[in-house]
């Protein structure tokens, strides 16, 4: 392929700004179809989490054709919590779309994945997207774009940003808002930008063989794959080359397959140049950050540096009464094997054993992203248990600092009192506020401590109409005590199924997490009590029977509909002595095997 014609573009923006839309449709506009084909929707969210959560979490590769060039695209995680992949798929790219939504303007993750950008030198072309919005202000929305390229120091040379207008959704592009939409419009503008200026990639062919492994794949035929960009010299099917591994060794490999990203899909080939992206096939144990390279001259490319993770929470082996009864991998050693897995492909991710107890203590870049791996590890028919998220303290110079959190909200006014009274309550300080068409945006400086569990407390406390987005700020000066909860929890007393009758009568006490008709354990919450104190209680105790009817003592039992909390509201909830129990089949809190109950 010629080198000249080939643009590597990797797409950056804050989840939901319309990246896999964006793709799709350029995807479609190639003509690379048939226009018969079958086509679905976000084509690159091929996880079923992604599709599910409407949320980019894996980084994914894809081409299309324009013209007689080449675009291979990039679409990366929007969430910082999956910085760990736009750090690595950055260095596959020469240039980068900065998607932004032309209503919201720049938000925190904006902000992270551009600093990730301009820290790899590459030019950037902004795509103010959703410019149907109603409140659309694309004015507004470029001045902030350009403000913050000034707050990250970028150079002039990138100041001076190419901007497009589009709607992804509608499927059209616009180099000037003024321009006129004809026959429905399509998105040539964006892709001639890519053209004039996106740098071709640089390297020479005729070099010693460099190719950096920045993703993995996986093939149930061909094992694992190793996906990056050809830096230098050119590489074949049944090629002997060397692999130099993360820890400085180098082992000999054949390459058995190379795939080349036609649109979405994996097209084998023989023979992959200079700036190409392709998977290659050969090397069972390749992970993130190898450099594939020549056998006679090997020249290992640096390695990748990712921030450190956040957060870490211990997954241990289920041994509630229920322990076995709905997973198949329940042993520590089934647990283990699955994280070895997991570190291989996402370099953001660390396990070690626990030294007190059975067990591992995982840590990674935030809730979310170790939220993600449970829920892998639950679909995956493993069973285990999860502690409730710890932050990664660390000591400089004999003062203890822990992550600190840049906190943006946007809230109409009248909720505005309430989520500043929260935030100053869990060590908020805040930083910035504006407001514009009765709409207030706050930004907050809050350890990450603070947070944890914080998001279903703002949906109560703004009616579900507000919205917060975070990103890793620094490490600073420890905060003290953070009370997350303050009230307490209901706690089955024995071994039992829930009865409605008694579940009535409880739900004078607190809220209820669930129905009558579910078999329960010793220990297990079923409910948040309306105390500070836990109770416990007897889901199980029916009504008396007697031969004689009373007037009015028969009337029917009415239950509120019991709180449905997902995997993470789970995981945010529980205090230092409780558990998530987490099994293919159900989500259940615990008290942890001994604990007194405060009540």
């Amino acid at each position: 392929m010629d080198q000249s014609k080939i643009r590597n573009v990797a797409i950056i923006a804050h989840v939901d700004h319309g990246k896999t839309t964006l793709v799709d449709q350029l995807f479609k506009q190639s003509g690379m179809f048939r226009d018969n084909q079958q086509v679905s929707e976000r084509l690159m969210d091929s996880m079923d989490l992604e599709r599910e959560r409407g949320i980019t979490i894996t980084s994914k590769n894809g081409s299309y054709t324009f013209g007689d060039y080449w675009i291979n695209i990039i679409d990366t995680p929007g969430h910082a919590d999956f910085g760990g992949q736009v750090e690595r798929v950055l260095r596959m790219a020469d240039g980068a779309l900065l998607l932004v939504d032309a209503q919201e303007g720049p938000m925190p993750q904006t902000y992270f994945v551009l600093k990730k950008a301009l820290q790899n030198n590459l030019p950037v072309i902004v795509v103010i997207n959703k410019i149907d919005k109603p409140a659309a202000r694309c004015d507004w929305v470029v001045d902030q774009v350009f403000d913050l390229f000034v707050k990250l120091n970028a150079p002039d040379d990138v100041l001076d940003f190419p901007v497009v207008y589009a709607s992804a959704k509608q499927g059209f592009s616009l180099l000037n808002l003024e321009d006129k939409i004809e026959d429905g419009g399509n998105m040539h503008a964006i892709s001639q930008l890519i053209v004039e200026h996106i740098p071709a990639p640089v390297g020479d062919v005729k070099a010693s063989l460099q190719m950096q492994v920045g993703t993995i794949d996986y093939s149930p035929y061909l094992g694992r794959m190793g996906i990056g960009k050809v830096v230098n010299g050119t590489m074949k099917i049944n090629q002997p080359i060397a692999v130099a591994r993360r820890d400085g060794s180098i082992k000999p490999v054949r390459i058995s397959k190379i795939f080349r990203f036609e649109r979405d899909e994996k097209v084998a080939i023989d023979e992959a140049g200079v700036g190409e992206i392709v998977a290659i096939a050969g090397m069972e144990d390749v992970t993130v950050g190898v450099t594939f390279t020549d056998v006679e001259d090997p020249r290992p490319l640096p390695l990748i540096t990712i921030d450190p993770p956040t957060i870490s929470m211990n997954f241990i082996p289920n041994d509630s009464p229920f322990a076995g009864k709905e997973g198949k991998f329940v042993t520590s050693r089934h647990i283990e094997e699955r994280l070895q897995r997991e570190v291989l492909a996402d370099v953001a991710l660390q396990y070690e054993p626990l030294t007190d107890a059975v067990g591992f203590k995982v840590s990674g870049r935030g809730e979310l992203h170790l939220s993600i791996l449970i829920e892998k590890m639950r679909r995956e028919q493993y069973e285990f248990q999860v502690t409730r998220p710890q932050v990664i303290m660390k000591e400089e110079n004999g003062k203890l600092l822990e992550p600190y959190e840049e906190l943006t909200v946007d809230v109409d006014e009248q909720f505005q009192g309430a989520v500043i009274e929260k935030l100053g309550k869990l060590k908020g300080t805040m930083t910035e506020m504006g407001t514009q068409n009765g709409m207030v945006r706050l930004v907050f400086h809050i350890p990450t401590r603070g947070l944890l569990g914080y998001r279903s407390q703002f949906m109560t406390d703004t009616k579900g109409m507000g919205m917060m987005s975070y990103v890793f700020h620094e490490y600073g000066p420890y905060a003290g005590d953070i009370i997350n909860r303050q009230s307490g929890v209901l706690v089955v007393k024995e071994t039992c199924v829930s009865v409605a009758y008694a579940l009535f009568n409880l739900q004078e006490r607190g809220k209820l997490f669930l129905g009558p008709g579910i078999p329960l354990y010793e220990g297990q919450i079923i409910g948040e009590s309306a105390r500070s104190v836990d109770m416990i209680v007897n889901p199980a105790k029916g009504k008396k029977l007697t031969n004689v009817r009373a007037s009015g003592s028969d009337e029917a039992v009415v239950l509120t509909p019991p709180v449905n909390m997902s995997l993470e509201e789970c995981i945010a909830y529980i205090n230092d002595d409780e558990l998530v129990e987490v099994t293919p089949q159900s989500i259940r809190l615990r008290k942890k095997a001994g604990v007194r109950i405060r009540g």
